[in-house]
């Protein structure tokens, strides 16, 4: 069953990408575009990249996250290399990038530019490979080889979507990020709508119900996902618009880091982290996610969780580390999560029992 439904969804993306659409314009919801506009330095990025790659540009958001230099960077579903190429920027001369994509009418334009643009960085330092995400065993990538693995708006494109963050895990080194944008429904999606070619080409048909994509994020390894942004789709065709009926749909983006023995919750150890600066673009505060906004020279208490995302990453240099962790405080303040005791029952005067 999963092959066939893998099948279909693979003939209609290539279809779609491939034929259908000929330009971002051509997008009829704004679920496959980009709904922020880039920090300057990533606007900057851009204007180098050439007008017939951007031109072809599907993403669903951001994928720059920060402290790139010298990083080797795979990108699943690199369609036209507008993000292959932005990182390439960031990763500098001593970086890498590879992109990973299964549509020829894409791949055409993105290697058609090689030259020109590494003529225009002074460097040459991308890649791209044709091949299906939901089977990268297959392109001989070698393992635990990849600081950061990054993807816009194509998971929800496939089929075998637990394979694919299985493959993404293997494929990182240990404290390497899957670093990501998609888009997610509010609500598991009826069969026909996963097989409805406009829904799947428009980033929603393949949408993932954002409750099974955490559940299938862990199972894979990532045992905290981190969300970093969200924005609300707008659906601009009347008639998809009535076929999704009541379900609604964001584009988000996740980092995923690859550490192993994260805990389930943010517990408190009594630790904190002083981020010292120097990142680039950065220099003042890190925005790790939606919930912790890092400020240069501040003592920040963190659970222990982010705690080791910090210390066993990339960020490592940039920080200052505080605390042990030898002693456990329970759970972490405002983690959402607290105990269900004394909560104010009723009291019927019984007594207890087991």
């Amino acid at each position: 069953m999963v092959e066939r439904l893998t099948m279909n969804i693979q003939d209609n993306v290539k279809d779609y990408y491939g034929k259908v659409l000929t330009a971002t314009s051509d997008l009829q919801t704004s679920a496959c575009c980009t709904m922020d506009a880039p920090p300057d330095y990533l606007k900057t990025v851009l204007a180098n990249i050439h007008p017939e790659v951007s031109a072809r540009y599907y993403g669903c958001g951001l994928v720059a996250p920060m402290a790139l230099e010298g990083a080797r960077v795979l990108d699943l579903g690199s369609g036209s290399g507008q993000d292959a190429y932005a990182l390439a920027q960031l990763v500098g001369p001593e970086g890498e990038v590879i992109g990973v994509d299964m549509t020829p009418e894409q791949l055409a334009v993105a290697r058609d530019h090689l030259d020109w643009h590494a003529e225009k960085f002074g460097f040459s330092n991308v890649r791209f490979i044709e091949g299906d995400i939901e089977d990268l065993e297959a392109l001989e990538l070698e393992p635990a080889s990849f600081d950061v693995i990054i993807s816009n708006c194509v998971i929800n494109l496939v089929a075998d979507k637990e394979k694919v963050f299985r493959s993404a895990h293997a494929l990182l080194k240990p404290g390497g990020e899957f670093y990501f944008s998609d888009v997610y429904a509010d609500r598991r999606l009826p069969e026909a709508l996963r097989h409805d070619p406009v829904a799947q080409g428009e980033c929603l048909g393949g949408a993932l119900y954002w409750n099974d994509f955490l559940n299938i994020a862990k199972t894979a390894g990532f045992a905290d996902p981190r969300l970093v942004s969200d924005e609300p789709i707008e659906i601009n065709n009347r008639a998809l618009r009535e076929r999704l009926g009541q379900a609604r749909f964001h584009s988000a983006t996740y980092r995923l880091f690859k550490i192993d023995g994260l805990e389930p919750t943010c517990e408190d150890y009594g630790q904190a982290v002083i981020y010292k600066g120097g990142l680039a673009h950065s220099d003042d505060a890190l925005a790790l996610d939606s919930h912790h906004l890092i400020e240069k020279g501040r003592v920040f208490p963190v659970c222990g969780n982010t705690y080791r995302m910090l210390k066993e990453s990339r960020f490592a240099p940039y920080f200052d580390f505080i605390g042990d962790g030898a002693t456990h405080y329970g759970i972490f303040p405002g983690c959402g999560t607290a105990s269900p005791f004394g909560q104010g029952s009723a009291d019927t005067g019984a007594g207890a029992c087991c």
